[in-house]
């Protein structure tokens, strides 16, 4: 680990900066969604690694709270997308509208070009909808009648959806799923928060006093710290085994795609950063797994058939790839 340890010196004060930015971040957020911090650390992990976090979960459980705590926190540009059935394809993107007076074309740009993109429901909109996200959240741009217009940095789309089985939803078409680098569910708050939230929400909107603790020229810094992390070539082997494990199992129709690889190791090195090393260890990687790969997944006929949920065929994947270091 010398490669690290060398490192280590030029990084080490970057990482203070990283460490303080995320902590602020986080309390802000745990003011309005409390006892969900594994959810805002994905929230944190994928925000720095430049990825994109979808929320599935029931209606009411704070979907949207999460995406616009986070959006809140940070100085930045943020559009709120409601994806409902009639949404155009246009709403998302821009649109060309002919100026009577210039003669000329001019482009409106849609509900994507923010720095927080937040989109609620996503599964309720037609799959022409969603896939007007694709190209702008694989790279960073959105193509209109032939122009291309870059987005700004940071870009971050926070989609939330609801549970499949629920009236009304298209699922995410397979593309759609694998450009969301993780997948989270926020679950039913415990007793004890559930309560809390009754008195700290009586009479009064729980933004009302959330301000920003962080603006977009700081989050850039720290996703530049983020890509100097290192990553030793035993753990880049531990994430590709997991990966092609996933298109090896008999009870997988799907497996994971070479872009899961590069988003587990990009998500595994926030998680490092956040955790205070310059360094990546196969825990990590192992730890994100499911919310990486998870969502990309789909089950065989006959793991359907035997209702077996694709979260239960990946712990069992993971679980047998060799963890490099640790023998027996």
């Amino acid at each position: 680990m010398t490669t690290g340890a060398h490192h280590g010196s030029e990084i080490g004060a970057d990482l203070q900066t990283l460490a303080r930015v995320t902590t602020r971040v986080r309390h802000n957020i745990e003011r309005v969604i409390e006892g969900k911090g594994d959810v805002i650390t994905s929230a944190l992990v994928v925000l720095l690694a430049e990825g994109h976090l979808l929320i599935e979960d029931v209606p009411g459980v704070g979907k949207t709270m999460l995406s616009k705590a986070l959006a809140r926190s940070i100085d930045c540009t943020v559009r709120r997308i409601q994806f409902t059935p009639d949404l155009l394809p246009s709403d998302v993107t821009g649109v060309s509208i002919f100026n009577q007076d210039t003669r000329e074309f001019e482009f409106r740009p849609g509900g994507v070009f923010a720095n927080v993109v937040v989109g609620d429901e996503i599964n309720r909109a037609s799959p022409k909808t969603q896939s007007a996200l694709l190209e702008c959240m694989e790279e960073r741009q959105v193509t209109v009648d032939g122009t291309s217009y870059e987005l700004g940095s940071p870009f971050i789309v926070i989609a939330t959806q609801n549970p499949v089985e629920m009236e009304g939803t298209y699922s995410l078409p397979e593309a759609q799923r694998d450009r969301f680098m993780a997948r989270v569910s926020m679950g039913y708050p415990v007793e004890a928060a559930e309560i809390a939230m009754l008195s700290a929400h009586a009479g009064k909107q729980p933004f009302d006093d959330l301000d920003a603790v962080t603006d977009a020229a700081e989050i850039r810094k720290l996703i530049s710290i983020v890509a100097q992390v290192y990553v030793a070539e035993p753990v880049q082997r531990y994430a590709v085994g997991i990966v092609t494990a996933t298109r090896r199992s008999p009870e997988l129709a799907l497996g994971a795609s070479p872009r899961a690889t590069l988003h587990l190791v990009r998500a595994a090195k926030s998680l490092a950063a956040i955790s205070g090393r310059d360094y990546v260890l196969p825990d990590d990687v192992r730890h994100l797994a499911r919310s990486v790969l998870a969502h990309r997944l789909m089950p065989s006929l006959d793991a359907s058939g035997a209702r077996r949920p694709v979260t239960d065929i990946l712990a069992g994947i993971v679980a047998s790839v060799p963890v490099p270091g640790r023998t027996g």
